[in-house]
């Protein structure tokens, strides 16, 4: 099973990184320990040695319990882990040096570690210049506390004038970043101050990152559960849980529904799941791009995992996103 794995390359990162990330915000959450240790033994054993974690998430317990499957196994030097922290909070804004120092510390004691390969920042404020985001950030990385560092929720722009004055400075420049993107294009914020490269609207934006071959690591890469299946046009009402309607909210415009309708179509004559289509779709960008995913449960991550290695053809990909008509 591990040879279906896919595989990139982050600079700075001497590990391969798995094409297909594992999300974390599960762990300690919605599953207990002995779930959390059963996915992440299938997720080890199928070859998904990358794993998407966050200061934020679960308020610690995801971090938490990632640290003791890891410490249990015995597997820390294997895997690479992508944090994040510098989260807002409702009272303040938090992207600054102190608050990253703060939470790298305390996501490095929660994980059991001594360092974490990528890290990122989870939100970004336009108001602070990125000069002392990125010497603080540089500072940690000369220690040996990250590996290598990027943004989450980060513009082009400021990625720019982040690496901008990275390279004048002779420092290491940001090698990552966190945004949406999926084949469905978001139509609002699911949260506040998220950054989308999705749809036409964001064309410049994903040329940039293709010249640059920056690393994309995109979150809600299955837009948020709406290519499951569950949501139709005549149904988009029916739907009341926290869940459905923040979906529902970022996604469920009639173009979507489209672009689900095509996935749907080119699904059934592949012998595929409508999941998967809309997974191939965001892998087979011509970026450098790893997909973040949050399966719960082992077979999900396998349909990811073979997901990974379908290929469609560039008048499939623009069928699917509806810039071409036909196929």
């Amino acid at each position: 099973m591990k040879a279906q794995i896919q595989y990139g390359h982050v600079p700075g990162l001497a590990q391969p990184i798995a094409r297909v990330v594992q999300g974390t915000t599960m762990l300690g959450t919605v599953l207990d320990e002995a779930e959390s240790f059963a996915l992440l033994d299938r997720v080890f054993e199928l070859g998904v040695t990358t794993l998407d974690t966050a200061h934020v998430y679960g308020r610690g317990a995801c971090e938490r319990m990632l640290g003791r499957w890891c410490a249990a196994r015995g597997v820390r030097d294997e895997l690479v882990i992508l944090g994040k922290g510098a989260h807002h909070n409702a009272e303040r804004r938090r992207v600054t040096p102190a608050d990253i120092t703060a939470d790298l510390h305390e996501s490095l004691e929660r994980l059991q570690t001594n360092h974490i390969d990528l890290y990122l920042l989870h939100r970004d404020d336009p108001t602070v210049p990125v000069e002392p985001l990125v010497d603080v950030l540089s500072q940690h990385q000369r220690a040996g506390l990250i590996g290598a560092y990027g943004g989450s929720n980060w513009t082009t722009a400021r990625l720019r004038a982040a690496n901008d004055y990275a390279r004048a400075n002779g420092l290491a420049p940001f090698v990552a970043s966190s945004p949406q993107f999926s084949l469905a294009e978001q139509v609002a914020e699911p949260w506040p101050e998220t950054v989308s490269i999705g749809g036409a609207a964001h064309a410049q934006d994903r040329a940039w990152y293709a010249r640059e071959q920056m690393a994309v690591f995109a979150w809600s890469s299955l837009a948020g559960g709406f290519f499951s299946g569950r949501y139709r046009p005549d149904n988009r009402d029916s739907h009341t849980t926290d869940a459905d309607t923040l979906c529902l909210r970022a996604y469920g415009s009639d173009d979507n529904f489209r672009r689900l309708e095509r996935a749907e179509q080119l699904a059934h004559e592949r012998g595929l799941t409508i999941a998967q289509v809309a997974l191939a779709y965001v892998l087979n960008q011509p970026l450098n791009l790893f997909a973040l995913v949050g399966p719960f449960t082992a077979a999900e991550l396998e349909a990811d995992v073979a997901a990974a290695a379908l290929a469609l053809t560039p008048a499939e990909l623009a069928w699917l996103d509806l810039s071409a008509d036909p196929r």
